[in-house]
């Protein structure tokens, strides 16, 4: 069974570099050991050195006779010999012995004991061969330490060769631990380097070769992984970026198209346009080869195409109208939902329109709005066609987005038909109001003129005729002033205009003279806000030309905090609480409805024989718009009155 053993690479650097740290260590004891042997012989021939000026020492203190320090020289001369002999670990000093030095030292010892007997213990008279044996003594003592310094020659020179080992295992160890550093550290990373530079240049195929166990092998595995993962996510990048792609134009034209039909619905006037404008742009979103909108009664019986694209004639002529049953279209019901119909054969399509044209695959579609049933779309294939989830929610939208179109259309045409019954109501009423009472009061004045001729009454007669010539007058008056306000119309945001031409063209006819004065900024009216206030100011001045008897007429316009305006004559006045709804101001009734229509407080205020005003407070807007600075800024320079 074979163990693969892994070393890290801390435990590798430790092999390499375990045995040069053994052999420094062992060189560095070595060297201190001989340092320790050096520093002992060194001592050992200071010691000796200090014999030999002992010994020259004793010598002159015999020969002069001054022997009383002659016992302390010996006895210091004996330990010397005894540290020689013995060393001395402290200092350190110790002596290498060997048979030379033995020999040497021995020597010495016989001389001094024979020293000390002739010279020192016998006390002699006579010093004449003093000198020469102190000086034979001294040289015996220099042949020891000339031994001594052999052996420190010999410990230098070991000394220098472990220095010299030292230096060159130091360098042998360098070299190793560079070339295992670069072979261990190095060249790994540098593979690791040029990979990764590989992998930024988009080469994903790069990897790290795996020659170790130890922690760059392991990163080694790390990389190699890594890149694996990075090309296999690259590979699959293009389908990735094609299919996002593919679903953002799918989204893409999914906005374009509602946004289009969104387009067509908001900008359409009538039905039929919208139908076939809707029928064009839906067979091109859906790349139908014919499309057909169909009209559904209230009860859902009777199917009548509005409009149709891409289908054969014949086909359209007979499917005008169908029943609901007759064929696979005109079959929804209000809880119909997206259908595919598959147009196998002859058998399978009821009327055989479609086969006929060659389609195989019908989709119909409910046009509904609020579960309100109001028709439905088919689409005409020639191919077998099953559209995507995402398709038949489009197709969806797109037919809600045509139902709301429709039933705009509805409450639009009901709206204008309101205003204009409203309207024709409002001109009954004034023509009831006005003509029709001058007509009924001419009528009387014509039954009188028949019994006043009956009886040749000329002064009756005269005075008869000034008052249908009066009442005429009156009559025609009324008519061109309706024909005037319902000739008013308001073609910009500045309502001054309109009121400008209003006072204008009173005056034409009363011959009354007018002032206008407008005071503040004010957002501007509403256009349909504008008639209204135009109409209640005409209708106001038509009482003045009729009852006032004014020579003077102003109206006062104030724009801040909101619009109010006020219509004021130097007339003959009223008393408002007995004449407002009296038949001969009937006009006050009217103006009333019409500030009610724009919620606006209607305030008439008179006295006799003083003039009257009539007053049109508009609600106070609650928080300026700043889409309407321009507004604004035109009405700045707008002048403060103005004499018409």
């Amino acid at each position: 069974m074979t163990i693969n053993r892994h070393w890290n690479l801390g435990a590798k650097l430790l092999m390499v570099g375990a045995p040069f740290l053994l052999l420094v260590f062992m060189a560095t004891i070595a060297t201190l050991w001989v340092s320790w042997q050096l520093d002992g012989g060194a001592a050992a021939v200071n010691e000796a050195g200090r014999m030999r000026m002992q010994s020259y020492r004793m010598s002159l203190s015999i020969g002069t006779g001054e022997t009383q320090h002659l016992p302390e020289q010996v006895t210091e001369f004996d330990r010397s010999l005894a540290t020689l002999k013995k060393g001395d670990p402290e200092r350190p000093l110790f002596v290498s012995w060997d048979a030379d030095t033995s020999a040497r030292f021995a020597v010495v010892e016989n001389n001094w004991a024979g020293y000390q007997a002739r010279w020192i213990q016998a006390k002699p008279e006579v010093f004449t061969d003093l000198r020469a044996d102190t000086v034979a003594f001294a040289s015996h003592i220099d042949d020891f330490v000339n031994s001594i310094e052999v052996h420190i020659a010999h410990w230098t020179a070991l000394l220098h060769l472990l220095q010299m080992s030292m230096l060159a295992s130091v360098l042998a160890g360098a070299t190793v631990l560079l070339y295992t550093g670069y072979l261990f550290v190095l060249e790994p990373v540098g593979q690791l380097k040029q990979a990764i530079e590989k992998i930024q240049q988009g080469n994903f195929d790069a990897r790290v070769a795996h020659t170790s166990s130890d922690e760059f092998g392991t990163l080694a595995d790390g990389f190699n992984g890594m890149a694996e993962h990075l090309q296999s996510m690259y590979k699959n990048l293009e389908g990735k970026v094609a299919e996002k792609t593919a679903l953002l134009k799918e989204k893409s034209d999914r906005l374009e198209s509602l946004y289009e039909v969104t387009a067509l619905v908001s900008k359409a006037t009538s039905l039929d346009a919208l139908a076939q404008d809707f029928t064009k742009s839906l067979a091109k979103i859906s790349q139908a080869d014919g499309v057909a909108l169909r009209w559904s009664n209230q009860g859902g019986q009777r199917h009548l195409m509005l409009a149709a694209h891409g289908l054969p004639a014949d086909m359209i002529d007979e499917e005008q109208c169908i029943y609901t049953g007759d064929c696979f279209c005109g079959s929804v019901t209000p809880d119909s939902e997206f259908r595919v119909i598959p147009i196998r054969d002859e058998s399978s399509a009821p009327l055989k329109h479609c086969f006929k044209a060659g389609f195989e695959t019908v989709i119909t579609l409910p046009v509904r709005l609020h579960q309100h049933l109001m028709g439905e779309v088919d689409l005409f294939f020639h191919a077998r066609v099953n559209p995507t989830p995402a398709e038949r929610s489009l197709l969806q939208a797109l037919c809600s987005h045509l139902a709301s179109g429709m039933e705009n259309l509805r409450l639009n045409a009901l709206e204008k038909e309101a205003a204009v019954s409203q309207e024709r109501h409002l001109l009954a009423r004034e023509l009831h109001d006005s003509i029709a009472q001058s007509l009924a009061f001419l009528k009387i004045q014509v039954q009188l003129m028949r019994d006043a001729i009956k009886t040749c009454d000329e002064t009756e007669i005269a005075k008869i005729l000034e008052e249908i010539d009066a009442g005429v007058r009156e009559s025609y008056g009324d008519v061109r002033e309706l024909l005037l306000h319902f000739r008013t119309r308001t073609n910009t945001e500045d309502i001054e205009p309109a009121l400008a031409t209003t006072l204008q063209k009173f005056e034409h006819q009363s011959g009354i003279t007018t002032t206008l004065a407008m005071q503040g900024q004010g957002l501007p009216l509403a256009p349909d806000v504008q008639i209204q206030v135009l109409h209640i100011v005409q209708e106001a001045l038509s009482n003045v030309r009729k009852h006032s008897h004014a020579s003077q007429v102003w109206l006062d316009v104030q724009q801040q905090p909101g619009w109010r305006f006020e219509v004021r004559d130097d007339g003959i006045g009223f008393n408002p609480e007995t004449d407002q709804f009296d038949e001969t101001h009937v006009g006050l009734r009217i103006m009333s409805e019409r500030a009610q229509r724009i919620c606006a407080h209607l305030e008439v205020m008179s006295t006799p024989s003083r003039g009257s005003s009539v007053i049109v407070t508009l609600p106070a807007p609650s928080h300026p718009s700043t889409s309407n600075a321009a507004r604004i800024d035109k009405l700045s320079t707008t002048p403060a009155a103005s004499t018409v």
